[in-house]
């Protein structure tokens, strides 16, 4: 069967992925081994008959994706958007072929380059130079047509001095660098880009939106995942909507992010997670307390507003400055509000919360989203991506008795008027 018509060049059909969770796969054992538990099964069950456990647990399923259905043409940007957990990575690793779908299929026309994790078809050993080569190799590249590309490469990756250095001793921000680098110059018609980016810094980001555009430019086709929803409505010529594994919408970019915005802005105010490890601070809650309201999820324009972002961590004593994004529903950033600027500094305990509030809020009516992160020195340490939303009802902001509109911008000043050099008449 094959549905692939026209300029298509990716066609998913009935995708499904499945996956069992809660039992350890078997290890490789030797055959002393494998004997040695065939002869304590017997214990092992009588044990656990008699703590009350069921002999054999079954395994929880979980679907990642279910019954997705999809075309990608030739020059188009694709993106992808949905909620953590929403199966975006889970298509693009099934599109990338790292992973094989349960169900469905997906066809695909040309080569495929991906950038989905810091450090993917890296080899930690060998130096950035032999990375390039490596992966030009697996992409079935001739040495001369990496060659021809390789200074460009280089170029746009600006790890020059570290070129001969193993890429295990690279920062993930060079990693992030010279892996877009690769996945974008060498001759693929198809690039496939998860939130990886996240890790770069915004100058190398801007840049790598930049070079994604000329791309789809010069014919080649991108599907891009990420949270940063000002870059995907300006970059892309679609958007899919990923909601708990299926295809919500696909359409025009505007179409897509306002039914996500809706769904965000229903999600509520609040938001937590559990404890993760790995023994550096990470924020475990965020909530807005609107102050003078007592409607959930909403607050008057010109109304006081805190955020409480709560943290935990297994370590003590790192210097830690926190950020608060406040966004559109559609993705643009309006109020970005820090620590840094603010002269406050914070030494991370075991656990922790900080409170930036706003004493009158600039914002006219409308819905919004809230990004949060955690940072020690220039360093991200945590991001968590529309971690609230909040809905602002139209106010008395100037104190004239005028309530605010829509119409009055994206953000409310305070200001004054006054005649110069003379009175009112």
């Amino acid at each position: 069967m094959n549905d692939m018509s026209g300029d298509v060049v990716i066609c998913a059909r009935g995708l499904g992925k499945r996956y069992r969770i809660g039992r350890r796969e078997a290890a490789y054992g030797s055959l002393r081994e494998s004997l040695a538990n065939l002869a304590l099964a017997p214990v092992r069950r009588l044990a656990a008959l008699s703590r009350g456990e069921p002999l054999r647990r079954k395994p929880e399923i979980i679907c990642a994706l279910e019954d997705v259905d999809l075309d990608v043409r030739r020059g188009e940007v694709l993106g992808i958007i949905g909620r953590n957990g929403a199966g975006k990575s889970t298509l693009l690793k099934i599109l990338s072929r790292i992973t094989e779908p349960t169900t469905g299929r997906v066809e695909l026309v040309g080569r495929v380059g991906s950038l989905l994790e810091v450090g993917t078809g890296f080899h930690p050993e060998l130096t950035g130079r032999e990375n390039i080569y490596l992966n030009g190799a697996i992409l079935g590249m001739r040495k001369a047509e990496i060659d021809r590309r390789f200074d460009e490469i280089v170029d746009f990756a600006e790890v020059e001095r570290f070129l001969d250095t193993p890429v295990k001793r690279y920062s993930s921000g060079m990693y992030v660098r010279l892996a877009f680098a690769v996945a974008a110059h060498l001759d693929t018609e198809i690039l496939l880009v998860d939130e990886v980016l996240a890790v770069g810094d915004a100058a190398f980001r801007k840049k790598c939106i930049g070079k994604m555009d000329g791309i789809s430019k010069d014919g080649r086709t991108v599907c891009f995942v990420s949270h940063d929803l000002a870059s995907i409505r300006n970059l892309c010529t679609k958007v899919a909507l990923l909601v708990e594994g299926r295809v919500e919408l696909c359409s025009h970019p505007e179409a897509t992010l306002r039914l996500y915005a809706e769904g965000l802005v229903s999600a509520g105010n609040s938001w937590e997670r559990p404890l993760p490890s790995g023994g550096r601070p990470s924020m475990t809650a965020l909530s807005g307390v609107l102050v003078r309201s007592s409607r959930a999820g909403q607050v008057a324009s010109g109304e006081p507003l805190e955020f409480l972002i709560s943290y935990q961590a297994e370590e003590t004593g790192m210097q830690v400055h926190f950020a608060v994004g406040v966004y559109s529903a559609l993705g643009e950033k309006l109020v970005h509000l820090t620590t840094r600027d603010h002269g406050s500094t914070f030494r991370s305990e075991l656990a922790g919360t900080v409170r930036c509030r706003i004493d009158r809020l600039p914002l006219p009516p409308g819905q919004y989203v809230i990004n949060v992160s955690m940072h020690s020195g220039f360093e991200r340490l945590d991001h968590v991506p529309a971690a609230l939303t909040f809905t602002v009802d139209n106010g008395d902001f100037f104190h004239t008795g005028r309530m605010t509109t829509e119409s009055d911008g994206k953000v409310l000043v305070d200001h004054s008027w006054g005649l110069v050099g003379g009175g009112c008449g």
